[in-house]
């Protein structure tokens, strides 16, 4: 519990008034997400830098509740904003790996599924140093499974 709190005071005390994106920028996402084919929810978190302008590579980590086993699913996107404005919309690309356990007592039935990322997304500021996150991505791997990607983004100082 301390270092959780520990955490969340490191990363309000680094936050910075939310900006354009710009090379050198960088924002941590909270997000929920829902699998809208398997009716799968799950909670994850985020690293956006931006190597370029309108540029962003986002690492993420989401834990998935099944209805049986255990799921998680590591993505690293490539996201190319299309707007910089109050709504900036992007669209996104990269890979994925999720590793499923469907018995986890039982030996042998861990598998690792690796494939592609594509979809469209928006950021919507709510104030200086909040904002909204939401997004649809397909990811090709396994079920073939579209998500809903929602949650919020914290600036972090350069």
């Amino acid at each position: 519990m301390k270092n959780l709190l520990l955490l969340t005071f490191l990363i309000f005390g680094s936050l910075n008034a939310l900006q354009a994106q710009e090379k050198g920028d960088s924002r941590l996402h909270v997000l929920g997400q829902y699998g809208l084919r398997m009716d799968e929810p799950g909670i994850g978190i985020g690293w956006e830098y931006f190597f370029a302008p309108q540029f962003g590579l986002m690492p993420s980590y989401t834990q998935i509740f099944p209805a049986v086993g255990r799921a998680s699913n590591f993505s690293a996107d490539l996201r190319y904003y299309l707007s910089q404005g109050k709504s900036q919309v992007y669209v996104v690309s990269g890979y994925s790996l999720t590793t499923e356990n469907s018995q986890p007592i039982i030996a042998g039935t861990r598998r690792k599924l690796s494939g592609a990322n594509v979809g469209v997304g928006a950021v919507v500021p709510i104030n200086s140093w909040v904002g909204i996150s939401s997004e649809f991505k397909f990811q090709s791997q396994g079920i073939q499974q579209t998500y809903f990607r929602f949650g919020l983004q914290f600036p972090i100082g350069k």
